[in-house]
């Protein structure tokens, strides 16, 4: 069968990742990007595969979902993975990155693959092309959403991400913290902000009492557990935070021999090591709200800021209802979605589903059906997941273990290794059946 070129709108993560992997397997790419020309509300750049959350890509850990999920990305031949880790810094066990680095090297790849034309305009209407991939973005433009909801029928759901604030490294007072990786693991890449319980109940209280930026009218929050903004996490209960992105437990304070009442977190947010992200603390607090706020916390009395915390809109479509596991539209052949606008949450969950996408329109330009990854892959069990009708709204899903059947283990522990083992052994003999 004669191949046909693949029309890919947007080049975040999943598009970059799609648009690699069909130019690898000798299909030609037009690869449809609005920025910089049309911006979002949270991007800066115009490059590809901009990171606007946190830099990091989580956990290295094959016992952990995002580590596991590195792993089968690995054994399938991931293009942005190794990108990923030629920008990486130092972050213990996760894999954080130099999100400018990342983006440079991941727009150059992009645009140096033959195979892959690059058009730098807005797309506002579902191409009528045969194959065509829908990775727009949770941020899609309000034209390519409003056709991508005609498409769907309804309005869709959407949810927010909300971004941590990145602090000036040499405003932050050094006899005010230590260094040190929770439970001593890795080399020192975290600096930590201890708080005594009194520290700890101004600086809530103080947090719980700020003003946020209003919403707008139209705008009905549903955050994702995985990123709420603090001044949420806080209002659920006063010891909430110290359970969450506060939590002191695996760090002791080499000053004192003692685990604090509660600590904050801070990771190198480039190589150089001048700029920290406070972990966990996206908010939606207003700038002059966030300075005034955390310079209660010991160590940022005179902080300054690289950028502030912002909430932004994100986008999603009802996947359930409307997408096989293998990420094709159900009304139309041809047509696959791929990034957090399917409904997946996190840095490499929308690489995954940008492959995935890439590996099923292959199969449709080659003539044959597509076919979902292994259930007892996370791969294919994320795919699943977002993919399965259920009686409840439809909400954002990251990699985790609970995703992947049992297995007749006691142990926790073990019982995480052996789902991990099955998960490769599975995604090995899919990779091996792959062109």
């Amino acid at each position: 069968m004669a191949e046909r070129s693949v029309t890919v709108v947007g080049a975040g993560l999943a598009g970059s990742e799609a648009a690699l992997r069909l130019a690898r397997a000798g299909l030609a790419v037009d690869l449809y990007e609005m920025r910089p020309a049309k911006r979002t509300p949270a991007h800066r750049s115009g490059r590809f595969a901009e990171l606007v959350c946190s830099n990091s890509l989580g956990s290295g850990e094959p016992t952990s979902g995002k580590g596991l999920l590195k792993e089968e990305l690995r054994i399938l031949g991931s293009a942005l993975l190794p990108i990923a880790e030629a920008s990486r810094v130092p972050a213990g066990k996760a894999l954080a990155v130099d999100r400018e680095e990342f983006a440079r090297r991941v727009t150059e790849a992009v645009r140096s693959r033959p195979g892959i034309r690059v058009h730098e305009e807005e797309v506002k209407a579902i191409p009528g092309d045969p194959l065509v991939i829908l990775a727009c973005g949770p941020l899609a433009s309000d034209a390519i959403a409003s056709a991508i909801r005609d498409v769907l029928g309804d309005d869709g759901f959407y949810f927010y991400d909300a971004i941590s604030p990145i602090v000036d490294a040499g405003t932050i007072d050094p006899m005010a913290s230590f260094v040190a990786d929770r439970y001593g693991a890795g080399t020192g890449d975290y600096l930590n902000l201890p708080m005594d319980r009194e520290q700890y109940g101004t600086f809530l209280s103080a947090l719980l009492t700020a003003k946020t930026v209003p919403l707008r009218a139209f705008e009905e929050p549903r955050y994702f557990e995985g990123c709420m903004p603090v001044e949420e996490i806080g209002r659920r209960g006063p010891d909430t935070l110290l359970f969450g992105p506060l939590r002191p437990v695996g760090l002791r304070d080499p000053r004192t021999g003692r685990i604090p009442h509660a600590v904050v977190q801070l990771r190198k947010e480039n190589a150089a090591g001048t700029m920290y992200n406070l972990v966990g603390f996206q908010t939606r607090l207003t700038y002059p709200e966030q300075k005034r706020v955390f310079s209660l916390i010991p160590g940022l009395s005179s902080a300054g800021y690289f950028r502030y915390g912002s909430v932004h809109r994100n986008s999603f479509l009802d996947a359930r209802r409307r997408l096989h596991p293998w990420m094709e539209f159900r009304s139309r052949p041809g047509l696959f979605f791929a990034g957090q606008i399917t409904g997946v949450e996190g840095y490499v969950e929308s690489i995954a589903s940008g492959l995935v996408a890439a590996v099923s329109a292959e199969r449709r330009n080659a003539g044959v059906d597509p076919r979902p990854f292994p259930r007892e892959s996370m791969i294919g069990a994320l795919m699943e997941r977002i993919t399965t009708p259920g009686p409840d709204r439809a909400q954002p899903m990251n990699a985790n273990f609970g995703l992947l059947p049992e297995v007749d283990v006691r142990r926790k522990r073990d019982r995480k290794e052996r789902k991990a083992e099955v998960a490769l052994d599975a995604t090995r003999r899919f990779a091996a059946d792959l062109p």
